[in-house]
């Protein structure tokens, strides 16, 4: 029977993430559970962004000190995981009756809604939790199906999820009216660089400017559908 690791010596959360956190062994009973501070630290970070969700404003909304919150949490970094967990859930239900492309669609489409409704997921590092490589398991089904042993498959499923997240990351720079790379200011970028890209030698960009292709975000779909592409030739 394989020896369990030390949990000291895994990654933060990664031990109460799976196994649960252990009931401290002293002191009073706790008046509150992990889940119920996880729960907290999401509600904060739904209402007023991840900056929100700080060790001190989770205890003041349990209506606990700080320092108290330790017999729960080991640290920030633990909760975070957690929190990612807890924010970005299980996938839905596998799509059936459809081909790989389409499936890895379907999959992709739901992880950039879970991005859309918690924008704070792009700010927390994703663990290897049980809900984050129920994800990934279910790439692997798609990619195993179609053909592709199980260690190309893992590469694609990791290719496929980094592509998902950094194109719901430019959705939310482009949406965010404070950004230079806003929708709000990209006419007036364009109208300031047209004639200097011109003048300067960027015929390229200089003519993409002119038919307002630049700058400006490619379309969503665009990287996935090549990385799609380039997983296709790998099939036999």
């Amino acid at each position: 029977m394989p020896i369990e690791p030390d949990p000291r010596a895994l990654p933060p959360g990664l031990t109460p993430a799976w196994l649960g956190a252990p009931r401290p062994r002293r002191g009073p009973k706790p008046s509150h559970t992990v889940e119920a501070v996880v729960a907290a630290a999401v509600e904060l970070a739904d209402t007023e962004g991840l900056t929100a969700a700080s060790l001190p404003n989770i205890a003041s909304a349990l209506g606990l000190t700080t320092n108290a919150l330790y017999r729960y949490v080991s640290s920030k970094d633990e909760l975070l995981i957690l929190l990612a967990e807890a924010g970005f859930g299980p996938p839905p239900a596998a799509p059936l009756s459809l081909d790989w492309r389409s499936a890895v669609r379907t999959w992709a489409d739901a992880a950039t809604k879970r991005y859309a409704a918690r924008p704070w997921l792009l700010d927390v590092r994703e663990g290897l939790t049980p809900h984050r490589l129920r994800w990934t398991e279910q790439l692997l089904a798609i990619f195993v199906a179609a053909g592709l042993s199980t260690v190309d498959a893992l590469s694609c499923a990791e290719l496929v999820s980094a592509v998902v997240r950094a194109t719901a990351d430019r959705r939310r720079t482009v949406a965010d009216p404070d950004s230079p790379e806003s929708t709000e200011y990209v006419a007036e970028v364009r109208a300031f660089l047209h004639p200097r890209l011109t003048e300067g030698d960027y015929p390229h960009l200089a003519e993409l400017a002119e038919s307002r292709e630049f700058p400006a975000a490619a379309p969503e779909d665009f990287a996935l559908e090549r990385v799609l592409d380039g997983i296709a030739a790998l099939l036999p």
